[in-house]
């Protein structure tokens, strides 16, 4: 197969925290000669970090038909036993650790559509991944490098792992257009973040909800950063209130602050507020990304024509990913859902024609941006605790855990975020005397505050 990357750039690639420079001719190369015992279209699974073994890795597997499964590398030894077992993999690829383990010599059978695997609620346990072909990414990059206007002078700085969404879009779109990466492990709270970031001359950054709340507490608005041109922000809702200020910061600033809505379903993104409508358009996701379009249906599946009415938020595009996969049989599946996905969020639109998420009809949270099954958790729970009933519910960033054991309080919050992998600070356990439930036993959620 062709290259993914065609990696036909003069300059730097990718310049790393530790001081090293690669050119794109060099970083060719890299790729070309990564693992040749690997071959195409065998499955890896690939524990990665934000560093240059990682990125050398990801690339060479797209470019040589290689299907790739994203992992953080500080992934929980059960879990990563867990994926194991249920797909089977040729090979594990430690990209920090610098060690291959191969696990199996069978022809995977993989669709010849398929191009990445990623974690749908990976770190709460679930083995479903999302299936993302070759033309989902490219349609998506293209897409994103077109309303963002990137080009070979970007120099965006890592703010977001490797293994998510949001943070390899921003990865396929500058290698897309030539521009230099700057990877760095370090994170915003980190002063070496800060002395990397200047010293390079990082024109842009990517956060979630929670980065944008931290950077505020962090004064970042007295810092002078020269270089920065623009913000992104996605993987929920940002506050309001939030959204207003860096918009009013851009604004002075000369810079620019876009607002995105996204899912991995979606490949990464399916809208964006374009910079001049930040300010006038507050708590807005935007409009659809180049090449894609929204619809809203009501309850009964009817189209929504008027303005300010809530619906489900349905989106059409090339990025729209293959489907699921829930064991390795699934991996030899095409496209199950041929360009139409049904978000399972509730959205209204604007007289002007703007997006607006008012609510979400699955149960799941975006805690610090990572996607959070609120069944899943529940049952991961129980299963640790034998005997607990519990019930888990919460906003964006804030999970609350019900539990009818007031003895067990820390040990379960210890637990959830141990295993999530997530500050303990998004997790609040409180106990009552029972749970409620209807008749036929299920939780009722909406009595639970």
């Amino acid at each position: 197969m062709d290259r993914f990357f065609s990696l036909q750039f003069p300059g730097v690639a990718v310049v790393t925290d530790d001081g090293r420079e690669v050119s794109y001719a060099d970083f060719r190369e890299l790729t070309e000669t990564w693992r040749p015992e690997i071959a195409p279209r065998s499955l890896v699974f690939l524990l990665v970090s934000n560093n240059l073994p990682s990125l050398v890795a990801y690339v060479a597997c797209l470019n040589r038909g290689i299907v790739p499964l994203m992992l953080d590398a500080q992934i929980d030894a059960g879990l990563l036993q867990r994926f194991v077992d249920t797909y089977s993999p040729n090979y594990v690829v430690n990209c920090v650790a610098g060690t291959v383990t191969a696990v199996s010599a069978e022809d995977r059978g993989l669709h010849p559509d398929l191009a990445l695997l990623l974690t749908t609620s990976g770190s709460t346990g679930s083995p479903k991944l999302v299936r993302q072909s070759y033309v989902n990414i490219r349609a998506n990059t293209e897409s994103i490098v077109e309303y963002l206007k990137l080009d070979a002078t970007e120099r965006p700085i890592t703010t977001l792992p490797m293994n998510y969404t949001y943070g390899l879009s921003i990865v396929n779109t500058h290698l897309w257009v030539g521009a230099t990466l700057l990877l760095t492990g370090a994170s915003i709270m980190q002063r070496e973040f800060w002395t990397f970031f200047t010293a390079q001359g990082a024109t842009s950054f990517g956060g979630v909800p929670y980065t944008y709340e931290m950077l505020d507490r962090l004064m970042f608005f007295r810092r002078k950063l020269p270089s920065l041109r623009t913000m992104t922000q996605a993987g929920g809702k940002i506050l309001p209130e939030l959204h207003l200020k860096f918009a009013e910061h851009a604004a002075k600033e000369g810079k620019n602050f876009v607002v995105m809505y996204g899912q991995c379903e979606a490949t990464a993104r399916m809208s964006y507020l374009p910079p001049d409508r930040a300010l006038d358009k507050v708590g807005s996701m935007g409009v659809a990304i180049p090449g894609g379009r929204f619809e809203l249906v009501d309850a009964d599946g009817s189209l929504i024509e008027e303005a300010d009415t809530p619906g489900e938020l349905v989106y059409y595009g090339k990025n729209v990913t293959l489907g699921y996969a829930e064991c390795a049989a699934d991996l030899a599946k095409g496209d199950e859902r041929d360009g139409k996905l049904v978000t399972g969020d509730m959205a209204k639109r604007d007289a002007d024609g703007f997006y607006f998420i008012v609510g979400r009809k699955k149960r799941f949270l975006k805690i610090f941006g990572n996607r959070v099954n609120l069944d899943e958790t529940e049952r991961m729970i129980k299963g640790a605790f034998l005997g607990m009933d519990c019930a888990c519910a919460g906003t964006d960033d804030h999970m609350k855990i019900y539990l009818t054991d007031a003895d067990a309080i820390e040990k379960v919050r210890t637990f959830v975020a141990e295993k999530t992998h997530l500050n303990i600070s998004a997790f609040e356990v409180v106990s009552i005397d029972v749970l409620p439930k209807n008749a036929s036993g299920k939780t009722l959620y909406s009595e639970l505050n």
